[in-house]
């Protein structure tokens, strides 16, 4: 029996973040991967050219679809920009009783392109966090969701708590931006835990929250419990980070398959 992860995020032609970067995370981590897709983008390592939502109607035939022949065993959420397709979701996931929610709250792209417009900020707040098991901000992220200004390791907690005590789920508050480098933040049930990363010295992190959510929710769907499910997601991006792959004149991709040993891949 294969586990099965669903991500519903945008796609990102260059390969390096977004549907692309959550299957190729997926598969690396041992998990059959499905997606249901909420836009298309034109991007590259540079930043972000344009925007293509899907419809709801077609955004809910896509999980339908999936939900009724191939149940995922975990699902992530990703680049969702506007309020209407974060209701559709919300409806579907409700619907069909979907599980081991994680969401990454994406904003904006690691070029600084903005994702997400402000009224979607609300409806992400209302209609989808709580039914997330784990929520995955970064820090300028988390300021967002938080209302206030993270300067500090004081502050990243705070934050966090914060966080999860409003939409009650768990919250992995992601270091990085200058603040703990590769430190990462988990808030669950009222208790802290923080996961040491080592600082690895690769300009090239296009897709590292989407990485990192997506073998989140591939550990939640082989079963694993979430402090585990952590610890093997930063595990594996930092492989992918240490890999040293360089494309493209910008931000570029990590190298998802570094830990692939295959015939076919030689």
């Amino acid at each position: 029996m294969r586990h099965t992860a669903l991500t519903i995020a945008g796609s990102d032609s260059s390969g390096g973040a977004g549907i692309q970067a959550d299957i190729k995370t997926m598969l690396a981590n041992g998990v059959y991967a499905m997606s249901a897709v909420t836009a298309l983008t034109a991007q590259n390592t540079r930043g972000v050219a344009s925007i293509l939502e899907s419809t709801p109607e077609f955004l809910a035939d896509q999980l339908d679809s999936v939900f009724t022949d191939i149940y995922p065993d975990a699902v992530k959420i990703g680049m969702v920009s506007s309020g209407e397709l974060i209701r559709t979701i919300a409806e579907k996931l409700k619907e069909y009783e979907a599980k081991n929610i994680v969401v990454d709250p994406v904003m904006v792209a690691t070029s600084g392109a903005k994702l997400i417009n402000d009224e979607a900020i609300g409806t992400l707040k209302e209609c989808l966090f709580p039914l997330a098991a784990v929520l995955t901000p970064n820090i300028p992220e988390a300021e967002v969701l938080s209302g206030r200004k993270i300067t500090s390791k004081e502050g990243m907690e705070e934050a966090a708590e914060m966080i999860g005590r409003t939409y009650h789920c768990a919250v992995l508050l992601k270091g990085g931006h200058q603040l703990n480098d590769a430190n990462d933040l988990l808030y669950c049930d009222g208790k802290s835990r923080w996961f040491y990363g080592k600082r690895i010295d690769n300009p090239n992190t296009h897709g590292t929250g989407c990485t990192l959510s997506s073998a989140i929710a591939a550990g939640l769907a082989k079963g694993y419990g979430l402090e585990e499910a952590v610890e093997q997601a930063k595990q594996y991006i930092s492989g992918a980070l240490e890999a040293m792959l360089d494309l493209g004149g910008g931000s570029g991709p990590m190298d998802h398959g570094f830990d692939i040993q295959s015939r076919f891949a030689r």
